[in-house]
């Protein structure tokens, strides 16, 4: 009997080891699945939160080297903020400045868009390969073929013609309605330009070139040497204050400047542009010369639907209305109308080129002006 009760005993106690030590087992094993589900849980977390925060930041930002320095294009920059969530980063400096910071960035450069003034800047920006295509519908629709780059590497903003302006008290305006006319004997001493270097001159040129050659482009350009009334200096003001001076009869600038005189803070500013009419010059002919402030998506960006978005902001009526009034730009966008004083100078043809061929003139045009000795 008693070892019959021993032998069950020890049976029961060695039953109840193996189920303790196999609930040990499980409890352990649940508990090591629990811990390393919770650190995969937890690392995925953390690489989902990661990758979140990466792609607001790329959602939240576009980055912007720009050539100009207007209130008008810091408000329109926060109107698209406002808009969209997207931030816009501004680094301004001079056009060729900034050029030459992308070609030293190279791919590194966190730039996604680059502003100039001038086709030929723009061009050259595309030939050193710091620009890429960008596509959109919307900017297509919104601004005409002939002022976007033919493979869409730039697109114009804002447009501004290179107009005759005359002192209405001493000369008649039917003296100069062609651009060929300031080369005229007649016109010897009288004629305020600025220099060579200035490229609203060389694409003035080019765009001579594109239109008649370049015999008649060198033609131009020694006529205009015979005649200034002084040596270049000074910017598109200087001119029109060298009218008003006395110093020549006629003065080669752009509208928008004219436009900015007009209604500037500075009583002398407006005293000038009040004695001075406007000619576009051409209008019988190949039309007025007109260029434009455009707009490139880097080969370096990394934000490029933002980018893409801005661009498609910028074209819109409503930014290209702001454009036009506060600056006193054409605007691109055929459905918005120019601001009020650029409508009582009339409306005007335009050479009919695509501005592209400013940019792929530009080094012919600035060697004949240095082969004709103009400054």
């Amino acid at each position: 009997m008693l070892n019959r009760k021993l032998i069950l005993g020890l049976f029961i106690f060695v039953v109840a080891m193996l189920l303790t030590a196999c609930g040990n087992d499980e409890g352990q094993t649940s508990e090591e699945n629990q811990n390393t589900d919770e650190t995969e849980t937890s690392e995925e977390s953390n690489n989902e939160e990661e990758v979140t925060d990466n792609e607001s930041a790329d959602a939240g930002v576009v980055n912007l080297y720009t050539g100009r320095h207007y209130d008008t294009d810091q408000a329109l920059y926060d109107q698209f903020t406002e808009e969209t969530g997207i931030e816009v980063n501004v680094i301004k400096g001079k056009d060729d400045e900034l050029i030459a910071r992308l070609e030293r960035e190279g791919e590194a450069s966190e730039a996604d868009l680059f502003i100039t003034a001038d086709a030929g800047r723009l061009h050259r920006a595309k030939e050193a390969d710091l620009l890429q295509p960008l596509e959109s519908d919307v900017v297509s629709e919104n601004v005409p073929e002939k002022y976007r780059d033919p493979e869409n590497y730039w697109i114009g903003l804002t447009k501004r013609a290179r107009i005759i302006a005359y002192h209405t008290d001493r000369v008649d305006p039917e003296d100069y309605q062609t651009y060929e006319s300031l080369t005229a004997p007649e016109a010897e001493g009288k004629v305020l330009i600025r220099s060579s270097s200035n490229v609203y001159n060389q694409s003035l040129v080019a765009s001579f070139i594109a239109l008649d050659g370049e015999e008649e482009a060198k033609t131009w350009a020694e006529g205009i040497l015979a005649n200034m009334a002084r040596e270049p200096k000074g910017g598109d003001r200087d001119q029109a204050k060298a009218v008003a001076a006395d110093e020549g009869d006629v003065a080669v600038m752009n509208t928008y400047y004219l436009g900015r005189m007009l209604n500037s803070e500075d009583e002398e500013e407006v005293k000038v542009a009040e004695q001075l009419g406007v000619i576009f010059p051409d209008q019988d002919g190949a039309g007025t010369h007109v260029n434009i402030s455009g707009i490139g998506l880097t080969t370096s960006s990394k934000n490029t639907e933002n980018a893409k978005a801005f661009v498609e902001f910028l074209t819109s009526e409503e930014a290209q209305g702001q454009f036009a009034e506060a600056n006193y730009e054409y605007p691109v966008n055929p459905n918005v109308e120019a601001a009020e004083v650029l409508q009582t100078w009339g409306e005007f043809k335009e050479q009919d080129i695509n501005l592209a061929e400013l940019g792929e003139h530009n080094n012919r045009a600035i060697q004949i002006m240095n082969e004709v000795g103009w400054e």
